[in-house]
């Protein structure tokens, strides 16, 4: 009885193998979610980068919409500009619907972040605007 018997030795040794063999196989299985979270997340990163490029730059706006707001069809509307440190607020107290629909297909179909704009209808032709762009 002194001795150890080989056949117990040789189960430990199974269960020792079978034991490694299914922590290895959770150990794949984690290291396959986690660059899957991995991928998902590079992604998403890759895309707020893109997004923060395009909406951030405080002066690439105030010279996009300069631009906007210099062509001739915006001349009579007479739009007021109150530059803040976030943002730009526009305004203007009579605006022909001409004007307005060139303004708003410009801004509208621009990068630009609007926060809140305000149409009134003043007559069959003319309305009053304000509008706040962020950056």
């Amino acid at each position: 009885m002194n001795r150890i018997n080989p056949l117990h030795i040789g189960v430990l040794l199974v269960f020792i193998l079978l034991f490694v063999l299914f922590k290895l196989n959770d150990a794949k299985n984690e290291l396959t979610e986690v660059r899957q979270s991995y991928k998902e997340t590079k992604e998403i990163a890759l895309g707020l980068s893109g997004l923060k490029e395009v909406y951030e730059e405080k002066a690439k706006v105030q010279k996009a919409l300069k631009r906007v707001l210099e062509q001739s069809s915006l001349g009579s509307a007479k739009i007021e500009q109150d530059i803040k440190t976030t943002s730009i607020l526009l305004r203007s107290s009579s605006m022909d619907l001409e004007a307005l629909n060139s303004l708003m297909s410009k801004l509208l179909n621009g990068l630009y972040t609007i926060k809140a704009m305000e149409i009134k209808k003043l007559s069959a032709t003319n309305v009053s605007f304000e509008m706040e762009i962020t950056w």
